[in-house]
C-alpha cells in the first residue's frame, strides 16, 4: 500500500477534527498518487481541463491570471496545503486560471472519479472537503474585504502577522502581484517596517 508522507496523514486529521472518522484516513492516502512537478510546469493551464485535486506536500504552486497580457498573481497555494482549479475540476469546465509550480513540487494527487468515490462513501474524506471549503470561503472573504480596505502597506503587514512563511518562500515579483502592487514598492514597505 502506498502511504503519502506523515505530514498529509496529520493534515487530514487537523482538519477531519474528528477521532470517530480517523479510520477512513488509510483508505483516503490509498486513493491519491504522488506527483513531483518541476519549477516552471504547470498544474493546470488556462482553457484545460484540471484533471487533480492536491495536496501540496512541499513546493509552492501559483494560481495566476492574465490581464491585458501581464500575469497576475491571485493565489499562493503553500506546502501543507490542498488546491485545485476548483470549478474545472468538479464540473469538467475549462480552467479559468493556470497554475503552475514556482518551486519544485511533490503532490499528492486525486482524479475525479476516485475523489468523487471517496466523498459519497468515505465519512472522513467528505468531513475534511467540507472542512476545507469553509476555511476557504473565510480567507477569500477575508481577503477580498482586505482589498477594499486595506493599503498595500497594510495588507503587507497583515502578511507579516499572518504567514510569515509566504514571505519567506515566495520570490519578491509573486508576492508583489498577489498584493496588488510593484516590486519596488514591496521592497520600499520591507524597508520601512525593518
Amino acid at each position: 500500500m502506498k502511504t503519502p508522507a506523515t505530514l498529509f496523514s496529520d493534515y487530514l486529521k487537523q482538519l477531519i477534527a474528528d477521532p470517530e472518522l480517523e479510520s477512513g484516513i488509510p483508505e483516503i492516502l490509498n486513493a491519491f498518487d504522488s506527483l513531483d512537478l518541476k519549477k516552471n510546469n504547470y498544474f493546470v493551464k488556462e482553457d484545460e481541463i484540471c484533471r487533480h485535486f492536491c495536496y501540496i506536500e512541499s513546493g509552492i504552486l501559483q494560481h495566476s491570471v492574465t490581464v491585458l497580457d501581464e500575469e497576475k498573481t491571485t493565489y499562493l497555494a503553500l506546502k501543507n496545503t490542498v488546491t485545485s482549479s476548483l470549478n474545472s475540476f468538479l464540473f469538467g469546465k475549462p480552467s479559468r486560471k493556470n497554475i503552475k509550480a514556482i518551486t519544485d513540487c511533490r503532490l499528492w494527487v486525486i482524479e475525479i472519479d476516485a475523489f468523487r468515490i471517496l466523498i459519497s462513501k468515505n465519512s472522513a474524506f467528505s468531513h475534511f472537503y467540507y472542512n476545507v471549503i469553509e476555511k476557504q470561503i473565510c480567507l477569500i472573504d477575508d481577503y477580498r474585504i482586505d482589498l477594499l480596505t486595506m493599503t498595500p502597506e497594510e495588507r503587507y503587514k497583515k502578511l507579516l502577522l499572518d504567514d510569515l512563511k509566504l514571505l519567506q518562500e515566495v520570490p519578491l515579483h509573486y508576492l508583489a502581484s498577489f498584493l496588488g502592487i510593484s516590486s519596488r514598492h514591496v521592497s520600499r514597505i520591507r524597508k520601512n517596517i525593518k
